[in-house]
């Protein structure tokens, strides 16, 4: 395994370690925190939060398998620009920001304040734009083969977009207490 597909593994591995942890110590350090959580988000709601987020979760493997094990990242290239390294960036800025997330709302459900708030909004909306981020990479890659692959981790990519920029970073805020 080359030095940045190596890289980006470790970071994945790490940074996914590190969101499940925020959550696990979240949970236990605050029992009432998935009620809580949920702010006035409607009951109407929850399913589709429910039905995305485990599809957001199962879509993100193929998307990251592919640009782990599928794109050479010597000779990698994206919009003929950018070079497999993006993907290590972006990476970062989902997985810092999403381990941030529990922390910050426990504080505001327990502390709030306005800047509080804006630090929430801001991981919420750092994670979409990386997000997004990701899909544009996926889509102006220079390696789209084995096709069938490529699609399956396009809608993989356009699943994990859907939770992290519509349903998280647009509609939760919406509905979380201030």
């Amino acid at each position: 395994m080359r030095g940045l597909r190596r890289a980006l593994l470790i970071l994945i591995i790490g940074g996914g370690l590190a969101v499940l942890a925020s959550y696990v110590i979240g949970y236990i350090s605050y029992p009432r925190i998935i009620t809580d959580l949920w702010g006035g988000v409607p009951l109407s709601l929850r399913s589709m939060y429910y039905v995305s987020m485990l599809l957001a979760a199962v879509g993100f493997f193929p998307f990251t398998w592919y640009i782990l094990f599928r794109l050479e990242p010597s000779s990698t290239m994206i919009a003929n620009r950018y070079h497999y390294g993006f993907f290590i960036v972006v990476y970062a800025i989902v997985l810092f920001a999403s381990s941030a997330w529990m922390p910050l709302s426990v504080l505001m459900l327990t502390r709030p304040s306005a800047m509080v708030w804006l630090s929430v909004r801001s991981v919420l909306g750092a994670v979409g734009l990386a997000s997004i981020a990701l899909l544009w990479a996926l889509l102006n890659v220079n390696v789209k083969q084995p096709a069938c692959l490529y699609r399956l981790a396009v809608v993989g990519c356009l699943l994990f977009c859907f939770q992290t920029v519509i349903l998280d970073g647009l509609l939760w805020p919406v509905y979380f207490p201030q």
